[in-house]
């Protein structure tokens, strides 16, 4: 059976056997948040398919605005440090982006401006580069947040990121998650899982 097994793994399903690292967060910090939700439901999906898949929370990385001053004369902030080496760890990114003003959050767009920076020898978007993004919203408008993924996925590509054609996309976010913060509407919660499924497919070793 274990070797019936084995070759299983190694052939029709290798792609979700093999351990893939994935950073998962939310560009929002407000608790409560629907893309907390929704980016944490993700995360579990991704761990029943084998994913290694670590959740954090940008508010537990605070770190000033980027200003080219403050980077020439202190360097990066120790939070911008911390949070880049978890993104060098990683093979691939799962981000909930909220919309705001048909774009995203400062919070998270402050993030990729630091952690986009060089730090030793390695260049400027080594965290970012060649690796795959699946990303997602939720948004209390119909529309789901396609405007503001539209800008974040602009900005990933222009650090090197590659994002997936698939995205999920949540419209009238609040009645959209039970009490226990997941997903009510089955059609919706499958997309979600073939988004992840497509991520972890795609992050090969």
């Amino acid at each position: 059976m274990k070797k019936l097994l084995l070759i299983l793994c190694l052939t029709i399903i290798a792609p979700l056997c093999a351990q893939v690292k994935i950073l998962a967060f939310s560009g929002s910090t407000r608790t409560g948040s629907y893309n907390k939700m929704l980016v944490k439901e993700a995360a579990e999906m991704a761990r029943q398919m084998g994913a290694q898949v670590t959740v954090i929370d940008l508010k537990d990385f605070p770190m000033p605005f980027y200003d080219g001053e403050l980077e020439e004369k202190e360097g990066m902030p120790a939070n911008a440090k911390r949070l880049k080496q978890l993104m060098v760890e990683s093979d691939a990114f799962m981000i909930a982006s909220p919309e705001y003003n048909a774009s995203i959050s400062a919070v998270l767009k402050n993030t990729i401006d630091w952690t986009s920076r060089r730090t030793g020898e390695n260049p400027p978007v080594y965290a970012f580069k060649g690796k795959k993004f699946a990303l997602m919203s939720a948004s209390p408008s119909k529309f789901g947040g396609v405007r503001g993924l539209a800008a974040l996925q602009a900005i990933i590509e222009d650090v090197g990121g590659e994002v997936l054609k698939q995205k999920t996309m949540i419209p009238v976010a609040h009645e959209a998650f039970d009490a226990q913060g997941k997903l009510k509407d089955p059609k919706l919660k499958q997309e979600l899982k073939k988004e992840v499924e497509q991520l972890v497919r795609a992050t090969k070793k």
